[in-house]
């Protein structure tokens, strides 16, 4: 029962449909990121589109792949912020 009513909820729920973009830094290769197909790069800011409701859950998997969060935005607002730059 409770998981279903969460699937139903999920798309009336306003903050469903909301993704922010994490700017990251210090990410090192390590022992949870080995599982990964492809390198960790140590230079500059790697950044993470993550859904509203996956937000807690990715700040503790990025803190345990010894990165450090530098910027949160909203997803919109960091396209156009990039889209202005061009």
């Amino acid at each position: 029962m409770l998981g279903q009513s969460a699937l139903v909820g999920a798309a009336n729920n306003p903050s469903s449909s909301r993704v922010f973009v994490y700017e990251v830094t210090g990410l090192r290769q390590n022992d949870t990121n080995d599982k990964n197909n492809y390198p960790v790069r140590r230079s500059g800011s790697v950044f993470i589109k993550v859904p509203y409701a996956r937000m807690n859950e990715e700040m503790q998997r990025i803190t345990r792949m010894g990165g450090t969060i530098v910027n949160i935005s909203p997803a919109s607002e960091a396209s156009a912020e990039s889209s202005s730059e061009s």
